[in-house]
């Protein structure tokens, strides 16, 4: 898939991140991040990372980012605004980081057909144990920025995702070792194509929607 421009579905987290690599090692391009935010602009819905933090990444990678804000009413929409404005600079192809969600797949495979936009979801269903593996090995550097109660506590926010993280889940037994049922969500501050470490501190930790966040700020 050489000399393919593309954009990848940027959530700042570890899936995200991977399927990135994964495409830039098969000779993809990447020219942008698109990541997504809440109605008012400031914060990722699902992740609880701020704009600013994200943005951080970007600038860490040296990969241009679009940012858009959206509510789920008009998140598909505002999704496809932004593919329009990154198509109308040459690029043709979305890489997502969905591993088996089959309504995920379907969303992103009718709304970029209806663009003309070819999606890539390389780590489409990878086994969880080897891809986290691989994450790991790869040299990315993540911590737990979100937990849903449900499932975790508030004590695993801030961890590592590193091989002792990744044997406490499966001794548990009833979480997916890569949380794609949003059983946790992940911040990647460091990486094989990242120029240089995201320069971040740790804030309170707060509740919202059945779910437990950790403040991420920029330094």
């Amino acid at each position: 898939m050489a000399n393919i421009k593309a954009f990848v579905s940027w959530s700042g987290g570890k899936d995200s991140a991977l399927a990135c690599y994964r495409a830039m090692k098969e000779g993809i391009e990447v020219c942008y991040l698109l990541n997504m935010l809440r109605e008012d602009g400031k914060m990722s819905r699902s992740h609880g990372l701020t704009k600013e933090i994200i943005l951080s990444q970007a600038e860490a990678m040296g990969i241009p980012i679009l940012q858009k804000g959206a509510s789920w009413g008009r998140y598909e929409e505002a999704f496809k605004e932004a593919v329009s404005e990154l198509k109308a600079q040459g690029i043709n192809v979305g890489v997502f980081g969905d591993i088996d969600v089959e309504e995920h797949r379907a969303w992103v495979e009718r709304v970029c057909g209806e663009l003309e936009v070819k999606p890539f979801l390389p780590l489409w269903l990878c086994d969880r144990e080897s891809l986290m593996k691989e994450f790991i090995n790869a040299g990315f550097k993540a911590i737990v920025c979100a937990v849903n109660a449900d499932y975790l506590g508030p004590e695993w926010l801030g961890r590592e995702v590193n091989f002792e993280f990744l044997e406490e889940l499966k001794k548990l037994g009833t979480v997916d070792l890569c949380g794609e049922k949003g059983e946790y969500h992940t911040f990647v501050y460091d990486g094989p194509f990242f120029k240089h470490p995201v320069k971040f501190a740790l804030g309170k930790v707060y509740s919202e929607n059945n779910k437990f966040f950790i403040e991420i700020e920029r330094r």
